[in-house]
């Protein structure tokens, strides 16, 4: 069942992420035959204000009462990372009581304060990943993913992610029909997968070695040839044995790994600023054919690579640059 929806504010509640909810559940769509959902917006005090990120307040019909007998629990973002305990109580409660949990970008930090991630997988903001661990070390997290169905609980990343966790559960509740009329009258895609990365760039590793520091340079230089460890080690006067074990020490990561990495960023740049074809951003790159630049940008970015340059392609892209 998937009636009743209880959204949570609190103090410095994200409104757009919180409209993400009002706006799949809250909208009355019953003439175009979805079922009417009845949304109640619960804060820590019935009628008082939960200030916001943007200079406004948001006032909730409801107390903490208005979680009770709720289908579904839905924890809009917020700054916040302490929280009373009255509202982690009653999080618990409406969480043993069967209703399911889900968060969006930060409000994982809610659910995660009421011990509600312990053990459980998830998700939220790839910019809070490293704080949402070191505070709850035992949800299991997925750093890259767009949300996680984990049955009763579902956690999304950010911003428009928690349209997708929400849409997600609508058609896992009440099937493909409704949740495409509430997509269309959104003007969003119907179904995004929940394993799809999250669209962040990549950070380069750095090397801390002066040592090595060239022979990368050099390698950023001409991805486009084949670059083997032997040969690399070579060019860094080393043995293979010791220039694998010194890269993985300054990178945090293998050669091949660094490698195949560096080429789907330079894919990724060429995908975004050039319409050069696929069989040509793979050569340019180091992929050598369009099979394994498909391969290997999809295994990193989650996506095809003709998906990628739709959504990031900027327009007036130079041609065959």
């Amino acid at each position: 069942m998937l009636s009743t929806v209880a959204a949570l504010v609190l103090p410095e509640v994200s409104p757009f992420e919180f409209g993400t909810i009002c706006e799949v559940f809250g909208i009355d769509r019953s003439n175009e035959g979805v079922p009417p959902f009845e949304l109640r917006v619960c804060g820590p005090t019935a009628g008082e204000p939960v200030s916001s990120t943007v200079g406004m307040s948001v006032v909730p019909d409801h107390g903490l009462d208005g979680l009770r007998g709720a289908d579904l629990v839905a924890v809009a973002a917020t700054r916040q990372r302490s929280f009373p305990e009255p509202v982690l109580e009653a999080l618990r409660e409406a969480a043993a009581a069967g209703s399911t949990m889900l968060s969006v970008c930060s409000g994982a930090f809610v659910l995660g304060a009421a011990g509600l991630l312990d053990d459980r997988h998830c998700t939220t903001h790839w910019m809070n990943v490293d704080e949402l661990r070191e505070r709850y070390p035992r949800a299991r997290i997925d750093p890259d993913v767009l949300f996680v169905d984990d049955g009763n609980l579902i956690t999304s990343a950010g911003t428009a992610a928690g349209i997708d966790a929400c849409l997600h559960l609508v058609r896992r509740e009440l099937g493909s029909a409704i949740v495409n009329t509430i997509a269309r009258r959104m003007v969003v895609p119907p179904q995004r997968d929940g394993g799809q990365r999250q669209f962040v760039e990549q950070p380069v590793p750095r090397c801390s070695s002066d040592g090595l520091a060239p022979v990368l340079d050099w390698v950023l230089d001409h991805l486009e040839v084949e670059h083997s460890v032997t040969d690399l080690a070579r060019r860094a006067r080393m043995s293979d044995r010791s220039f694998a074990r010194r890269f993985v020490a300054e990178t945090g990561t293998t050669p091949h790994r660094w490698l195949t990495l560096q080429r789907v960023l330079r894919a990724q740049r060429l995908l975004e600023d050039t319409d050069l074809g696929m069989d040509e951003v793979a050569e340019r790159s180091g992929f050598g054919g369009g099979a394994l630049l498909r391969h290997h940008f999809r295994k990193v970015v989650g996506v095809a690579p003709a998906d990628y340059r739709r959504t990031f392609a900027v327009r007036g892209a130079v041609a065959g640059r």
